[in-house]
């Protein structure tokens, strides 16, 4: 059948979306709390700029005429569909937030939520990493989920500690050499 005369749905759109990673079942959203203000940020930013400035364009675009051939009233439809989507995400995302401040542990060498860890591997190369939330993860940046294999392993070790970690391509063992945390009021 023609793709002109097959009706889209907010459902066909939704085929596209990239899923967050989900939260294990049980456990809360825990964020800091620069990530949970760029999410908060964010979603004030979709509310009170981006989906009002869209609404014009369509509620201008409908008053045009024909819908059916009108490339500002369908793109902008299918972009406050894009919106509202992430909206609600967004939302979600923030009412099961558990804003957890890494600062709480400043001067601890033990690592939890929110450490700055240098460790190194049985070659000697060296990686600093920042434990995150779900969604604040940028492994290029150095930042990993809590929920990753390497932040699960070295949770709770020390300074000085050997951490067993077990990687798709086998055992490697790391050693812990530096933990940090920001300080308070950072």
């Amino acid at each position: 059948m023609n793709k002109a005369f097959v009706k889209e749905t907010e459902q066909d759109d939704d085929d596209d979306v990239v899923q967050a990673p989900a939260i294990p079942a049980g456990s809360k959203n825990y964020m800091t709390p620069a990530g949970y203000q760029r999410i908060k940020d964010e979603l004030l930013q979709l509310i009170d700029v981006e989906r009002p400035e869209v609404v014009k364009v369509v509620h201008w675009a409908a008053s045009n005429g024909d819908r059916s051939e009108n490339g500002d009233y369908i793109y902008g439809k299918r972009r406050l569909r894009e919106i509202d989507r992430r909206i609600r995400f967004l939302t979600k995302r923030l009412d099961l937030a558990e804003v957890v401040d890494p600062s709480v542990h400043h001067g601890s060498d033990q690592i939890f939520f929110g450490a700055t860890v240098t460790y190194a591997n049985q070659h000697g190369e060296e990686n600093t990493i920042t434990i995150v939330g779900i969604d604040e993860f940028d492994p290029l940046k150095g930042k990993v989920s809590w929920i990753s294999p390497i932040a699960r392993t070295i949770t709770k070790a020390r300074e000085g500690d050997l951490v067993t970690l077990h990687t798709p391509t086998g055992v490697e063992e790391l050693e812990i050499l530096e933990v940090s945390y920001p300080a308070p009021g950072n």
